[in-house]
């Protein structure tokens, strides 16, 4: 017997409805239609909660070789493609970074006049990277895809903060005097403590909302 031949038996035993069911697991009834119908399958938290809600063990559930092979297969493919959303959830965010970083270096050597030197330097230091990294360090803190390493991110906001410095103003000054200059190691303070406060921020909101959902 099939996994969606065996889910629905057990509900119909439990004498449940598929809207009731759907009310009690938190899914739509389509969703409890589509299971029952293997038109997709429940993920493992959806599973236990059947277990529970319809009074039957998991091993009712899953006994069978050719219905637990199903699900397994189910539950790599369906992991696989979590690991890939998360992935590019991260490279869009580290991508989009990175391309206000280059953009503006970008215009430091090809758009800006020495005249223009301190307007480039309050909207390039004091506005668009401050901006960036804060607003991307929240959305880093808010998503559960980055787990502890998250916090090793500030000191990465931080380093190419000091590096945007140096590639610009002190990278003209070392070609105007024939010199070598160390950078200015303190920006990455600057740039870190500004990522710091992001990430806590983002946390704080993750938090919030997952306590808002259990009490909802």
């Amino acid at each position: 017997m099939d996994i969606g031949k065996k889910i629905r038996n057990a509900r119909t035993e439990a004498k449940l409805t598929q809207e009731q069911a759907a009310e009690a697991l938190g899914v739509s009834r389509q969703t409890i239609s589509n299971w029952e119908n293997e038109k997709s399958y429940p993920d493992i938290v959806s599973v236990v909660k059947m277990s529970d809600l319809y009074s039957v063990s998991l091993d009712h559930l899953l006994k069978g070789e050719d219905t637990m092979s199903k699900y397994v297969d189910y539950l790599e493919e369906s992991t696989d493609v979590v690991k890939s959303r998360k992935k590019l959830s991260k490279l869009i965010l580290m991508v989009t970074y990175l391309g206000i970083w280059a953009v503006s270096l970008i215009v430091f050597w090809f758009f800006t006049e020495e005249s223009d030197a301190m307007g480039y330097a309050i909207m390039c230091f004091w506005v668009l990277l401050p901006v960036a990294t804060f607003v991307i360090s929240i959305l880093i803190g808010k998503s559960d895809d980055w787990g502890r390493e998250k916090w090793w991110m500030s000191i990465f906001f931080g380093v190419m903060y000091m590096f945007a410095e140096y590639a610009t103003f002190n990278a003209a000054n070392m070609a105007a005097f024939h010199q070598i200059n160390a950078p200015e190691y303190t920006m990455i303070l600057s740039g870190a403590v500004i990522s710091l406060i992001g990430l806590v921020i983002g946390v704080g909101m993750n938090r919030f909302s997952k306590k808002k959902t259990k009490t909802a």
